[in-house]
């Protein structure tokens, strides 16, 4: 039991306490908050523009490949939908953010 206590050490001096600065504080969080930025959210934020540009220009012709896995050439393009022909005779429907990218 005295063990712990001697493990303590002496207690501080009255004058001895000192808060630190709140930044002191902080920092470590800080510091975690910027890398998960620069590491995380800012290349996440890349990729969505880079994957908006290429939904905004897709034209007939152009091979694809969905999010489900179906590739196919793009045959008409209406609004937030695009026709895609998976096979000769078969067109699907579908919407332009399930588009992953090039094929």
């Amino acid at each position: 039991m005295w063990d712990v206590v001697y493990a303590m050490g002496a207690p501080p001096a009255e004058g001895a306490q000192g808060g630190g600065s709140l930044i002191a504080a902080f920092l470590p969080l800080i510091l975690i908050f910027v890398v998960f930025y620069f590491l995380l959210i800012r290349p996440q934020q890349k990729r969505a523009r880079e994957h908006q540009k290429f939904v905004e220009s897709l034209k007939h012709g152009q091979k694809v490949v969905t999010a489900g896995g179906l590739v196919g050439h793009v045959v008409k393009v209406e609004g937030d939908e695009v026709v895609l022909e998976v096979s000769p005779e078969v067109k699907v429907r579908v919407l332009k953010n399930y588009i992953a990218g090039p094929a």
